[in-house]
């Protein structure tokens, strides 16, 4: 087989991704969430890459290729370099900032977080920060839009899924000023989460990309980063260090998931 889409609820489902590699599939899609634990998401992401297997982890924003946009903007320094980041919440099964996060996490605080849902679900419903190594910060708040990203040399922003802003440093005759700009490409096409990951999926079978947008890797990365928010706040919004040491801790979702 060439892709296998793993649509199952989230407690097989890295047992059902690791066996799929080693049944010889060529790429793997899964629904979201990835995983409840950092040990299975672990486990995923370092199965699917020593066999080289594109891993998609869900049908979410961070698909539509406006992102490869916005991604191809910042390198080429459209708004200079990143320096923080903001979005409404953490969600590690619909997240999009750590597309955009080029250094590792080191540690998080968050406060807030609210108890295990009727549903079942222990997401994360609080607030917080999170650091990164190379000192970009990410700031999970509540009314924030989709995603801001501020550099030193502009702003970007996401609002509805296809609307994207930009803002960049401007020589005027009074001083330079941050002023809004056109985005500069429209932003157009359908909009499907499905489809926008499986062409990902077989662009990095053909060569064409390394790694899906919403790939396993970064998903991973979300996931690590929520769960310690949940930790912190409930040590009253102490710093928590990542790497997590126990690979146990995970979160619990929906019981639908």
């Amino acid at each position: 087989l060439d892709i296998v889409a793993i649509a199952t609820n989230t407690k097989d489902r890295a047992d059902l991704t690791c066996l799929a590699v080693e049944n010889g599939v060529k790429a793997v899609m899964t629904d979201k969430p990835m995983a409840h634990t950092l040990e299975e998401s672990d486990r995923m992401v370092k199965t699917c890459a020593e066999a080289g297997v594109p891993l998609l982890c869900g049908a979410t924003t961070t698909n539509h290729p406006s992102f490869t946009i916005a991604r191809d903007l910042i390198g080429s320094g459209a708004i200079g370099e990143v320096v923080s980041m903001d979005v409404a919440d953490v969600l590690a099964q619909h997240q999009n900032w750590s597309y955009f996060l080029d250094s590792k996490p080191l540690w998080v605080s968050g406060v807030g977080d609210t108890p295990r849902r009727e549903l079942g679900s222990s997401e994360f419903g609080g607030q917080g920060i999170m650091v990164a190594e190379e000192g970009v910060v990410v700031h999970f708040r509540s009314g924030a839009p989709g995603l801001r990203l501020t550099g030193t040399a502009g702003e970007m922003l996401r609002g509805a899924p296809l609307e994207w802003r930009l803002w960049q440093d401007i020589e005027t005759s009074s001083g330079v000023k941050r002023v809004e700009v056109p985005w500069p490409e429209p932003v157009i096409g359908m909009y499907n989460r499905v489809v926008h990951g499986l062409s990902d999926v077989i662009d990095c079978l053909e060569g064409r990309l390394d790694e899906p947008k919403n790939s396993g890797r970064t998903v991973a990365v979300a996931l690590e980063v929520e769960i310690a928010l949940c930790l912190s706040s409930s040590m009253g919004g102490a710093k928590v260090d990542i790497p997590i040491e126990d690979r146990s801790m995970g979160l619990h979702y929906d019981w639908f998931r």
